[in-house]
């Protein structure tokens, strides 16, 4: 997968469009201390045709399915936790348990280790064993997963926000909608619920929601319930096989 990114970096390269290259950051030679890898190619536009758009800036992104999965994950945990997890600001745990599982799949993809990660893959699927069953990711990533399902076949045309109640532990959601002109009641039972989860339910989480926030999740990760199924799936598999050690690794 990591080699098909490489052919297709080299096939931009060799292509014959008329923006220009600017700029070439290989976040999988050199991957993010948060774990974040893929390759980002930077031109400045250039047309003929339209002249008043010549000089800006295209970025194009591109990642393999497990990168890709990787972004989508932290990208979904951040709106459900109200982190910018993606900016590296967030909880510390959360944080770095997207590091260590960024390493992980590096070592699965025989790539470039993560900055500030074990060396020792057991070492490594030690330390996000830890992290996972403590976040309990499996189960929240399933119930995040099930709130989308939820935005994405019963929404209202007269809600604007979403109030979404997540028991990760029975995998259930809790879905109340306000509209627009709500904002102020629906803030205020966000708050609330909040209250009596940190108090009376700890295995569950709640999100406040707009249409706005979750088009653009949609917009950004169009296949977003593919996605984090992947990513599960394989941080399953990780943490079952301890032992396993990448050969010839970079």
């Amino acid at each position: 997968m990591v080699g098909g990114v490489a052919k297709l970096c080299e096939s931009y390269a060799d292509s014959d469009l008329q923006h220009i290259p600017s700029q070439t950051d290989n976040y999988i030679d050199a991957p993010k201390d948060s774990g974040y890898r893929g390759v980002h190619l930077i031109y400045k536009y250039h047309s003929d045709r339209r002249q008043d758009y010549n000089s800006l800036k295209i970025e194009i992104q591109l990642r393999s399915q497990l990168q890709h999965a990787w972004a989508t994950a932290v990208e979904t945990v951040g709106a459900f936790v109200k982190q910018a997890l993606k900016s590296s600001l967030g909880e510390e745990e959360w944080l770095r348990f997207f590091s260590l599982m960024g390493a992980a799949l590096a070592f699965k993809e025989n790539t470039a280790p993560v900055p500030g990660t074990p060396n020792a893959y057991s070492d490594l699927v030690k330390e996000l064993r830890e992290h996972a069953r403590s976040l309990e990711v499996s189960s929240r990533l399933r119930a995040f997963g099930a709130a989308l399902q939820y935005y994405e076949g019963a929404q209202s045309k007269k809600n604007h926000y979403y109030l979404m109640e997540v028991n990760n532990a029975q995998r259930t959601v809790s879905v109340t909608g306000f509209k627009q002109s709500e904002s102020e009641k629906a803030t205020a039972k966000y708050l609330e619920v909040e209250k009596k989860i940190k108090e009376t339910s700890p295995n569950s989480d709640a999100v406040l929601v707009s249409v706005d926030s979750m088009n653009s999740l949609r917009q950004a990760y169009p296949n977003y319930f593919l996605d984090t199924g992947v990513f599960l799936s394989v941080m399953n598999e990780i943490l079952a096989r301890p032992k396993v050690i990448a050969k010839g690794r970079k």
